[in-house]
C-alpha cells in the first residue's frame, strides 16, 4: 500500500540514506577489486554484475517496447561518458581512500549547476555561482596543489569522474522528456559494461574465485542502490533528498577505517567541508529559486 502524504518525506529520506550505503559498499567492493585488475575491467564487471538484475526490473516494470524506443545518440554519449567515470573512479580507489575520493566527488553537484548553464540554458544567479566558486576553493583545500596533499593522478581522476558524472546527470535531465527510468539505468550499465569490456579485453586478467562474492555483491548493491535512489527522488523533494547523498563520506570514513585502517588527514576533512557547505547552500538557493519561479 502506498505511503500516506504524511509519511512520504520519511520514506524518502530513509531510501536515500539506504541507497548511499549501498552505493558505498559497492564502492568498498570496487577498492578492493581494483589491487587485482585494470580500471577497465573493473568498470565491465561493475555493469555486467549489476546488468541481470537491473534487466528483469526493467522488463517487468515497464516492458521491452520501453527499453527500445530510446534516444540512441545520447544513450551512446551517456555509455561513453560512464566507462570513463567509472574507469577513472577505479583507478583513483585503488591509490585513495575512500573518504578522500568522496570528498573530492562531492563537486559534483556543484558541476551540475555550472554546467546547466551552457547545455541547458538555465539562469544561475551570482549567489550560486559564489558556492560553485567556494566549492572548487574546497577541492584545492583537499589536493593541496602547492603541499603534500593528493594532487597526483588519482586526485585528478576523481575529478574526472565527477565531471563526467555532472555531464551525464545533465544528459538524463533531458533523457527524462522521453525516455523512461529504467531504459536510461539499463542502457548506461549496457554500454558500459560492452564499452569497457571491449577496452579491457586486450589485458583481461582471469577472474580469481574468492572474488566471486565481491562481484556478486557489487553487482546486487549496485542494482539495489539504483532502486532506491531513484524511488527516494520520485518520493521525496530533491532538496530533502539530495542533501542526504553526504552521508557517504561517513561510509567512506567507516569503511576506510575497519578495512583498511586509514582516516582522512585535517586538510582533508577541512576541504570536505567547505564543499559539502557548498553544495547545501546550493541545494537550499536552487529551492529558493524554484519557488520563486513557481509560487
Amino acid at each position: 500500500m502506498p505511503a500516506t502524504p504524511a509519511l512520504q518525506p520519511r520514506r524518502a529520506a530513509l531510501l536515500m540514506l539506504v541507497s548511499v550505503a549501498l552505493f558505498a559498499l559497492m564502492d568498498a567492493g570496487l577498492k578492493t577489486l581494483s589491487a587485482h585488475y585494470p580500471p577497465f575491467q573493473v568498470a565491465a564487471m561493475r555493469g555486467l554484475s549489476s546488468l541481470p538484475l537491473v534487466l528483469g526490473w526493467a522488463l517487468a516494470s515497464a516492458g521491452a517496447g520501453a527499453l527500445l524506443r530510446v534516444r540512441w545518440p545520447l544513450h551512446l554519449v551517456r555509455g561513453v561518458l560512464g566507462i570513463v567515470m567509472m574507469a577513472s573512479f577505479v583507478y583513483a580507489l585503488k591509490r585513495l581512500p575512500l573518504s578522500t575520493a568522496y570528498s573530492i566527488f562531492f563537486v559534483a553537484p556543484l558541476l551540475i549547476t555550472a554546467l546547466s548553464v551552457p547545455i541547458l540554458g538555465e539562469h544561475v544567479g551570482p549567489r550560486r555561482w559564489t558556492a560553485i566558486a567556494v566549492g572548487l576553493l574546497g577541492v584545492l583545500v583537499v589536493l593541496r596543489p602547492t603541499g603534500e596533499g593528493v594532487l597526483t593522478l588519482a586526485g585528478l581522476a576523481v575529478l574526472v569522474a565527477a565531471f563526467g558524472y555532472a555531464v551525464s546527470a545533465i544528459l538524463v535531465r533531458v533523457l527524462a522528456r522521453t525516455d523512461s527510468t529504467q531504459a536510461t539505468t539499463f542502457w548506461l550499465l549496457a554500454l558500459m559494461a560492452l564499452g569497457a569490456g571491449l577496452l579491457a579485453w586486450p589485458g583481461w586478467v582471469p577472474l580469481r574465485g574468492e572474488h566471486a562474492a565481491i562481484i556478486a555483491g557489487i553487482g546486487i548493491a549496485g542494482a539495489l542502490g539504483q532502486y532506491t535512489i531513484t524511488e527516494a527522488f520520485r518520493s521525496g523533494e530533491a532538496s530533502l533528498v539530495a542533501p542526504l547523498e553526504y552521508s557517504a563520506l561517513v561510509w567512506g570514513v567507516l569503511l576506510d577505517l575497519s578495512l583498511w585502517g586509514v582516516l582522512p588527514d585535517g586538510l582533508t576533512w577541512l576541504g570536505a567541508a567547505i564543499i559539502v557547505g557548498s553544495g547545501l547552500y546550493l541545494i537550499r538557493r536552487e529551492r529558493v529559486h524554484a519557488e520563486a519561479e513557481h509560487p
